[in-house]
């Protein structure tokens, strides 16, 4: 009697499984109002490689990720237009060569580049028609609309790979938190019931070409390649 392979069980989502949702209770985002803020709490979260902070204005509270240098009970500007870390303000008002975190796709999203522990991105050039171009850390290029607010600074956290995981359950219960597939095993690892390429039968056992109206738990492999083979 087959079973389900693995993609397809995690799909599914069973008790195996299946992100710790608790872990996820804390959403970046930006305020609706502009003003001050002050920065009520540095804490950590299950869920995120950088620190956050719980921010402050008016009634309102707020979740961002740290930068870099932040200090509980300062205050952070909104929409000042000044230029100093922490402070939130639109694309178009940053100068040229600032570095910047969590950005917004699209104005009032949020934030949703650029969140992760020691990250940043730079201001690279700004164009006609309210654009701007943004180097990203794999050193290309994007150009975003000049409404989409940004983070002054540099995330906070940068030495977190640096530091190793002196045991293996360390690593699982971080795996855990994140919802992540761990230990992983080699798809040939496995028996040919778990994985299209399970067992490793054959004489050459290889990653083979999903079928393309395959099933998403079904699509492993190579999916519509361009051209298979060693390239001569």
């Amino acid at each position: 009697m087959g079973k389900r392979i693995i993609q397809q069980a995690r799909g599914k989502g069973s008790f195996t499984y299946r992100v710790r949702k608790r872990a996820f209770v804390f959403k970046v985002k930006y305020p609706i109002h502009e003003g001050d803020a002050m920065i009520e709490k540095i804490f950590h979260s299950a869920a995120h490689s950088a620190p956050l902070l719980k921010l402050k204005i008016g009634n309102e509270i707020f979740y961002n990720v740290a930068f870099d240098g932040a200090i509980e009970k300062e205050k952070i500007e909104i929409g000042s237009g000044k230029v100093e870390n922490g402070n939130i303000m639109a694309l178009k008002d940053v100068p040229v060569g600032t570095n910047i975190f969590n950005i917004e796709r699209n104005p009032g999203d949020g934030g949703k580049m650029i969140r992760a522990a020691g990250s940043h991105a730079e201001i690279h050039k700004k164009y006609d028609h309210n654009k701007v171009g943004i180097i990203m850390p794999n050193r290309k290029e994007i150009r975003l609309d000049g409404d989409c607010r940004v983070s002054i600074g540099i995330i906070s956290g940068e030495g977190r790979k640096q530091k190793p995981f002196f045991k293996a359950g360390k690593m699982f219960h971080k795996m855990k938190a994140r919802g992540k597939l761990y230990p992983r095993t080699s798809a040939i690892k496995v028996n040919a019931v778990d994985h299209p390429f399970g067992s490793g039968r054959g004489k050459r056992a290889k990653p083979k070409i999903a079928k393309r109206n395959a099933p998403p738990g079904a699509k492993v492999g190579h999916v519509r390649p361009r051209r298979t083979g060693r390239r001569k």
